[in-house]
């Protein structure tokens, strides 16, 4: 399918061939007859996009502070890494558009092929297929008009906004910027049976306004502006004023609060400063400002918008998709007339001079439709990357997700040769698709993942997927008789595991990425200590993860036990030579039970006895990462895989410039042993048993008991 993106490199826009998402549980797919061009939004990002670095850095100062700190903890390889795999990847844009479902999840009810839906988010880009979440869609009329439609994202933010200003029938309200959003936020007032003021420095939108949507329409500019607000407010000023501009400046907020009544209401739905004067409005009217969130609650909450578990109706009243349906219930009935908004309808292919006309503001404009072409056959096929190519080599490799890690850590380090082959790779977005197999030289990208179980010339398979679907890729991998290389964790259920080893075969491998055994610091380490039972401890500042991430959610990252602490334990296993025989483990009480400021204790079959202490409520200043081991007159200290020193006689110590955790090495080792029929760099024995240690991590705090492994 076609779809249009972005290189946040250089700006440059184009239309690419991408694979059909693949549907996910709870989403729909749909066949996009329409999308609309967010001229606010979009236009930002794309202004942005074409700017320099320097224009770029001044642009995310933030993301710049991100990057300085990547370089000084990893150094200039992986910080490198970390900046073009944003800068050379394809990003979508857009999020509202129009179409008719083509397919279903089979957990979605409510929705049919062939109906007519409105979409919203992110994943509603400007694509020719889309898959969205059911909470991000909404079934229309068969007969609904499909290009007003496409306004649904647009709508919901504006009535947001509506609603947050709380407005009674009769009431006067003022709108502070009269682009498309500013349009559609007068519609819904004065289809509500609110007395509409309309704002802006655009005399053109002003006019507009002043023909459809306005009871008022005047420029900021204009003489005694004030006075003919608080004279058309019966000399009250505005109940409420909507700010829907998009500026630097402090004007807008300033203003409204000028032409607001005394405790009116101030909501704020565009992207301006808050940072209004005190006096001589805000402190003597008391007025009260609010935040409209894009489209309504349910916005940014991945269990709404991704498990899509809706909130309760006698509750929550009024949902992002239940806006979504109000806005295009009042299309439907007459209510509003949107039709004089699309100034400018473009077949995807033209998609590009309409940014540029946009960038350039060439002609006026205010609605831009994308329209696309219903005839295509649409068909799930992989995306060719090149010419077709036969391979014989040894090792055939596809990948089943790649995210940054992936990009930063697993792919750069595969070798290059005639044995080893990138084949083909599935992401969970159809632009992250081509953008890896672009940027790593792939044969294909797809959105199927049964593309790389069954070609036959994939050998080797890896998963670097969300944590919850490991466990199902690793079986269906085995299965199809592929070698597995799985980030952690294996699995994230002690049932999982049991299908896993059932499944396992000697002659097939089977490697998790535990990369910290491989780092040459370990090795220097493991060589200084003599055989024999070993005091062990490793301390951990992991840093604070806020609790709606996915890894903190249990049923998709499983939480940090099972998602970060595995690595640690499988580092203590491999340096004392031994597995665990039992576990007990003690966590801080917190407010959210996360269970990420812990202790654990282990014993191991030959005597040695380990600490891991995993903090989530430290400082950032103090390094992550800290090892001690203790043997026979040794003691061995290991600073976040910098340094290593040797106290045994005459301390001895070995720097890095920069930090090693041995992903190279790890990566090269299994591939080896693929290629040479030998075996895995991690026993099978210590994979599965980090995962039967962390099980017995959360048994243990559930019981408060030892548990024996």
């Amino acid at each position: 399918m076609h779809q249009l993106t972005q290189k946040l490199k250089n700006g440059k826009m184009c239309i690419v061939d991408t694979p059909l998402p693949f549907i996910q549980t709870g989403r729909i797919l749909i066949e996009t007859y329409f999308s609309l061009i967010s001229v606010g939004t979009e236009g930002s990002t794309v202004k942005a996009a074409r700017k320099g670095y320097i224009g770029k850095a001044k642009e995310r100062p933030e993301q710049v502070k991100q990057v300085l700190e990547t370089l000084v903890t990893k150094g200039p390889v992986q910080t490198y890494r970390a900046v073009m795999k944003k800068m050379d990847s394809y990003c979508p844009l857009g999020y509202s558009c129009a179409g008719v479902v083509i397919d279903v999840s089979p957990d979605v009810s409510g929705f049919a092929i062939g109906d007519r839906v409105a979409c919203g988010g992110l994943s509603a880009c400007h694509a020719e297929v889309i898959a969205v979440p059911a909470n991000l869609c909404v079934k229309l009329k068969a007969d609904a008009d499909l290009k007003q439609a496409a306004y649904n994202t647009l709508g919901a933010i504006a009535l947001q906004g509506v609603r947050q200003a709380d407005l009674r029938l009769g009431e006067s309200c003022a709108v502070i910027g009269l682009g498309l959003l500013g349009q559609l936020t007068a519609l819904l007032l004065r289809a509500s049976g609110i007395r509409v003021v309309g704002v802006d420095i655009d005399q053109a939108m002003v006019e507009t306004g002043r023909k459809h949507c306005l009871d008022l329409a005047l420029n900021r500019h204009d003489a005694g502006i004030e006075a003919a607000i608080l004279d058309f407010s019966n000399g009250m000023g505005c109940d409420s004023v909507i700010i829907t501009a998009a500026s630097s400046s402090l004007d807008p907020i300033n203003f409204a609060g000028a032409i607001a009544r005394k405790k009116g209401c101030i909501v704020v739905v565009g992207a301006v400063p808050t940072g209004f004067d005190r006096e001589p409005h805000y402190y003597k009217k008391e007025l009260q400002i609010k935040m409209s969130c894009s489209y309504g609650p349910g916005r940014y909450d991945p269990t709404y918008e991704e498990k899509g578990m809706d909130y309760p109706y006698a509750y929550v009243r009024w949902t992002e998709k239940r806006n979504m349906q109000a806005f295009q219930d009042l299309i439907y009935s007459g209510h509003i007339d949107l039709s004089y908004l699309t100034t400018h309808c473009v077949p995807l292919e033209d998609a590009p001079k309409a940014y540029d006309m946009i960038m350039a503001r060439t002609e006026p404009f205010i609605g831009i439709l994308i329209a696309y072409d219903i005839s295509k056959r649409i068909e799930k096929k992989p995306v060719l990357i090149g010419p077709r190519r036969q391979t014989t080599a040894k090792v055939g490799i596809g990948f089943i997700g790649a995210g940054s890690y992936t990009q930063s850590h697993l792919l750069p380090n595969i070798p290059k040769n005639d044995d080893i082959v990138l084949i083909g790779v599935k992401t969970a977005t159809s632009a992250s698709a081509r953008s890896v197999a672009e940027r790593f030289g792939f044969g294909f990208c797809t959105g199927e993942e049964k593309d790389i179980l069954e070609h036959k010339e994939i050998n080797t398979v890896f998963i670097a997927t969300r944590h919850n679907t490991h466990a199902d890729f690793v079986l269906r991998s085995l299965k199809a008789g592929k070698h597995v290389f799985v980030e952690k964790p294996v699995c994230l259920a002690p049932a999982e595991l049991e299908l896993i080893k059932e499944a396992y075969s000697s002659d097939r491998l089977l490697m998790v990425g535990y990369n910290r055994r491989f780092s040459p610091l370990t090795r220097i380490l493991k060589e200084a200590l003599n055989e024999g039972p070993m005091a062990m401890t490793y301390r951990i500042n992991a840093g604070f993860m806020p609790s709606d991430s996915w890894i903190q959610d249990i049923d998709v990252g499983g939480g940090r036990i099972l998602g970060e602490v595995c690595h640690f334990v499988d580092y203590l296993t491999f340096l004392n030579g031994s597995l665990p025989i039992s576990v007990y483990a003690a966590t801080m009480t917190q407010p959210l039970n996360l269970n990420d400021v812990l202790t654990v204790s282990l014993r191991y079959e030959n005597g040695s006895i380990g600490s891991i202490s995993y903090f989530a409520n430290g400082s950032k200043s103090l390094a992550k990462e800290y090892v001690e081991i203790y043997c026979r007159g040794n003691t061995v200290v290991l600073n976040d895989f910098k340094e290593v020193t040797i106290y045994g006689g005459k301390p001895k110590s070995k720097k890095l410039l920069v930090q090693n955790k041995g992903q190279k090495v790890g990566v090269f080792l299994f591939l080896d042993a693929v290629k040479r029929g030998s075996e895995c760099p991690i026993p099978v024995r210590e994979i599965f048993s980090a995962a039967e240690v962390c099980f017995g991590i959360l048994e243990s705090l559930r019981t408060k008991q030892v548990i024996d492994l």
